[in-house]
């Protein structure tokens, strides 16, 4: 398990101590900005001081204490202060686990997982919920307490799914093949062409078509993708930044450190040092 660590700043990254498959982030006092990304995991969170400015799935909510945050995985978001300083804390839950405790409840064999019901929850109740959570995840020698809690936790933001609700989510065949390509060709630059011979669209349908599933045009869903990659080998033990630069396709390491900043508010090897 990874050992916490405390940055030099107002940044805290670390594994749950209690549970391995959750990772915990906080922020206190930070003005740090966050470019339109997503993750492989279930992301939720609240602020504790401030309000922000939070983009998830083309649709634009104003953040605020007292307000959980809830993100599915692969969705594009943003959030950023309003007022240039915010404090913060997120969760970051594994989707395999995740999506298995949904199959036990739901019954939803036929699905890797149900998406969040909304965007966000703006009860109080959800805030202080949230917080008790987060300190039973701080503690290593309340891990039956803590797993508890996330799961009684977790159930009302997905009460009430069915199959009709996961439908967004499905991807058309075209799309499907486009980001196949992409995924499978991480590292090279690819052309609007080549996208356009394995999806049969025009340059500017598959544009059109991409944007709007995935919430960016595909040269920056494949940027966003790099970055994904980059944060699960930087957590690999001896991973080396140039070689993961040049693996994944960046020009160099400053390219590579300016985009992970821009999507993490943390260069590559503050990233990776937490997980050290």
């Amino acid at each position: 398990m990874a050992q916490e660590r405390q940055s030099t700043d107002t940044m805290y990254l670390a594994q749950s101590p209690a549970l391995p498959w959750v990772e915990m982030r906080a922020a206190n006092q930070s003005s740090a900005c966050y470019q339109a990304h997503a993750h492989d995991e279930f992301s939720l969170g609240v602020i504790d001081a401030g309000c922000a400015s939070y983009r998830n799935r083309q649709q634009q909510h104003h953040a605020h204490r007292g307000m959980l945050v809830t993100i599915n995985p692969g969705d594009i978001h943003s959030c950023n202060p309003e007022k240039g300083i915010w404090s913060y804390r997120m969760l970051f839950i594994d989707t395999r686990w995740l999506g298995e405790l949904q199959s036990e409840i739901y019954s939803t064999q036929n699905l890797d997982y149900c998406p969040f019901k909304s965007d966000y929850m703006s009860q109080d109740g959800g805030y202080h919920a949230f917080d008790q959570l987060y300190r039973k995840l701080s503690d290593h020698s309340l891990a039956m307490a803590a797993e508890s809690d996330l799961i009684e936790f977790l159930y009302p933001l997905f009460e009430g799914h069915t199959a009709i609700e996961h439908e967004r989510y499905k991807c058309l065949p075209e799309l499907q093949r486009m980001s196949e390509l992409i995924l499978d060709r991480l590292d090279d630059n690819l052309t609007l062409e080549e996208l356009g011979a394995v999806s049969g669209l025009s340059r500017y349908q598959l544009i059109r078509l991409f944007r709007k599933h995935y919430g960016l045009p595909p040269h920056a869903w494949q940027l966003d993708q790099r970055i994904r990659r980059a944060r699960q080998l930087l957590k690999q033990p001896d991973s080396s930044l140039s070689d993961i630069a040049q693996q994944l396709g960046f020009a160099d390491q400053a390219h590579f450190q300016r985009h992970f900043r821009q999507r993490t508010a943390l260069t590559p090897g503050q990233f990776q040092a937490f997980f050290r």
